[in-house]
């Protein structure tokens, strides 16, 4: 007899609960956020059209390059924490050499220099000095990919080649090298990788 009064009242309940759960639902329908998607037609038919990011897929690795998720971590680290720098050197190259070949002669083009130096270090110099050794011969290749000038070649065009020598043999002691190529396809595949991801904006 318990049992039959449970199940009767379970089944007036019901309808009830049912009918407010349609009001609620019905209630809930106008969502706060609208999207409106484009459109596009195509063969008289009208579709939602959706722009969809870029997306790269990678070819395999070149033999000798080996995958570490801890090293690449701290590679993606290391190269957005450069790549503005190699940014700014590439706009700075364009906008000096437009500068130099507008002035009368060598020697205002040495003055010129010599200010733009003293502004550079004023300017970077701290920035500079807080980049890991890493972080530092990342950016030596990253200044070639960007230029498509070796930061040997750089100091010798500006400072001379007294100046690159000597600059050269200081990177030497450090175990870097200003006359790197960048190799978007050998030695700096995985650097490559990140800055394509970087430009898409997926890191």
């Amino acid at each position: 007899m318990k049992r039959v009064v449970v199940i009767l009242l379970l089944v007036q309940l019901f309808p009830a609960v049912y009918g407010q759960e349609q009001d609620t639902v019905r209630s809930d329908t106008v969502p706060s956020v609208f999207h409106v998607l484009k459109t596009a037609t195509f063969d008289g038919q009208t579709y939602p059209l959706v722009e969809l990011k870029e997306i790269y897929v990678y070819g395999k690795m070149p033999r000798g390059v080996r995958f570490d998720y801890r090293r690449h971590a701290r590679l993606v680290y290391n190269v957005r924490r450069v790549y503005p720098y190699a940014l700014m050197v590439r706009d700075e190259f364009g906008r000096v050499n437009r500068l130099l070949e507008t002035m009368p002669d060598e020697k205002a083009q040495r003055n010129f220099m010599q200010q733009y130096e003293k502004e550079l270090l004023d300017r970077y110099e701290g920035d500079m000095r807080k980049l890991t050794f890493t972080q530092g011969k990342i950016l030596i290749k990253l200044i070639d990919r960007e230029t498509q000038i070796t930061s040997y070649d750089l100091i010798r065009q500006y400072r001379g080649k007294l100046s690159a020598g000597f600059w050269q043999g200081i990177a030497r002691i450090f175990g870097a090298n200003l006359k790197l190529n960048y190799d978007a396809n050998g030695d700096d595949y995985l650097i490559e990788q990140v800055i394509l991801e970087i430009e898409a904006g997926r890191l």
